[in-house]
């Protein structure tokens, strides 16, 4: 009886100027791998399925699960995490592909820069620099904590990125992810000083109105972050904020 194989097809590219090509692979199975765990048979033994010797495929991987957002790609057509998408659950041949919003570094990996520059943009951080000693800051009633916390479980893996058709070269949609962080910042008693701040990183160019209701994001989403209540608040505080300025100006 001929040894189970798992198929791959890998779309891959040497450089982020090089042109992109498909590559696949056939390796032995074992019970219970996922998609990190055939990359990592391939990196051992980097041999095509036509039997040729290869150079070993580059992706990027760091918590093994699903926590730090390190190994999304887009597996059979869908944007997720390669550490939680089980081999037993694909349908062969299984296609990788990197994620096409963010710019190509190598084969799978990409630079998802933007994404920190967004949070940046929006100050998604608590400022609490010499503040120590007054001690401990305001507490968050407990049914608030319960649904932020909800919102912190964001890895800026870039999945809400790839699935939002807001998200492409001809638009500087921030991103639902920015968007739902700002949410939680201003949420927090502390982080609540500085809101108008984050509000006001939201109305310029790419900014919150610049979101299509599409609910990609929130299906997508390998946290299960309610991203569309995220959105739709935020637009309630931005109007909130517009009226203010408006008629205090």
């Amino acid at each position: 009886m001929s040894e189970k194989k798992i198929h791959l097809i890998i779309t891959r590219q040497d450089g982020p100027d090089s042109k992109p090509y498909k590559e696949e692979f056939k390796i032995p199975y074992r019970p219970n791998m996922n998609v990190i765990s055939a990359l990592m048979e391939i990196h051992k033994n980097p041999v095509n399925a036509k039997g040729e010797k290869t150079k070993p495929v580059v992706w990027e991987m760091n918590c093994l699960e699903e926590v730090c957002g390190a190994c999304s790609m887009v597996i059979n057509g869908r944007p997720r995490q390669a550490c939680s998408a089980l081999i037993d659950k694909l349908e062969q041949p299984i296609r990788l592909e990197p994620m096409s919003t963010f710019p190509i570094i190598r084969d799978l990996m990409v630079d998802r820069s933007r994404m920190f520059d967004a949070l940046k943009r929006v100050k998604a951080w608590i400022p609490i620099d010499g503040t120590y000693d007054l001690g401990p800051g305001p507490r968050m009633p407990e049914h608030t904590r319960q649904w932020a916390y909800e919102l912190s479980k964001c890895m800026t893996c870039g999945v809400c990125m790839e699935a939002c058709p807001n998200v492409n070269s001809k638009s500087a949609f921030i991103g639902p992810f920015a968007i739902s962080q700002v949410r939680l910042f201003n949420t927090h008693p502390t982080g609540a000083m500085n809101k108008w701040e984050r509000l006001e990183a939201l109305m310029g160019d790419g900014g919150a109105t610049d979101c299509g209701n599409s609910q990609n994001c929130v299906q997508a989403c390998p946290k299960g972050i309610p991203l569309t209540t995220s959105i739709a608040d935020i637009n309630r505080q931005l109007t909130i904020y517009s009226f203010k300025k408006f008629f205090v100006s």
